[in-house]
């Protein structure tokens, strides 16, 4: 069978789906985003796309500034009613049971149940239409200290973070592989794995203490 051929459309899946926060500790609001992304490393560049009739977009762009909150499978049902709830109506931490942290560097609060959170402040803004395009620089990150493994990094299969494709939310978390796998020696393949291997038994016998 061949491939079907689709009129032009915004058909780039999956895509995180995340929790942004606007405003300041008094009066804020939380708003779903799954148009946001990776722009630079050095110095670190994100972006996200709102559309202008969302309340969140004037308090971003009067602001110039936001904090990107990853979500995970527990914050699903937030995520999805934050999307289709305007913060004119509804405050968003209330009916949501959510929890307002102080960032360190931004105005707008952190959600203190999401895995990490990312501060952001606008540097530019890009207008497409039905979008307008706020580009950040990233500030600082906060992770929640339970998923951070012993080397020190993110361990992204503890929280269940979620994504979104084409109208469903989805779980990510089961690795199947790293970034290079594809050229390593079979030695240092079969060495990573024993690595693996000894960590989670670490885990699991500081769980036992």
């Amino acid at each position: 069978m061949g491939k079907v051929m689709w009129k032009a459309g915004t058909f780039l899946y999956p895509l995180p789906a995340v929790l942004v926060t606007s405003g300041t500790m008094e009066k804020s609001n939380i708003m779903t985003v799954a148009w946001t992304g990776i722009i630079n490393t050095n110095p670190a560049i994100v972006y996200i796309s709102v559309r202008p009739e969302r309340y969140s977009y004037h308090l971003i762009k009067q602001q110039k500034e936001f904090v990107i909150n990853l979500t995970t499978e527990k914050l699903a049902f937030a995520t999805d009613w934050c999307g289709v709830r305007s913060g004119e109506k509804y405050d968003k931490f209330k009916e949501m049971k959510l929890t307002k942290e102080k960032a360190n560097f931004v105005k707008c609060p952190m959600i203190k149940e999401s895995p990490v959170c990312v501060e952001c402040k606008v540097i530019e803004e890009r207008e497409y239409g039905s979008h307008v395009q706020f580009v950040a620089e990233v500030l600082a990150i906060q992770a929640d200290e339970k998923y951070i493994d012993l080397n020190g990094g993110f361990d992204i299969s503890k929280c269940n973070l979620i994504s979104y494709s084409n109208g469903g939310y989805y779980t990510q978390g089961k690795k199947i592989g790293k970034f290079g796998f594809s050229v390593q020696k079979r030695k240092n393949i079969a060495r990573m794995h024993k690595n693996v291997k000894n960590l989670h038994k670490n885990i699991d016998s500081r769980k036992n203490l």
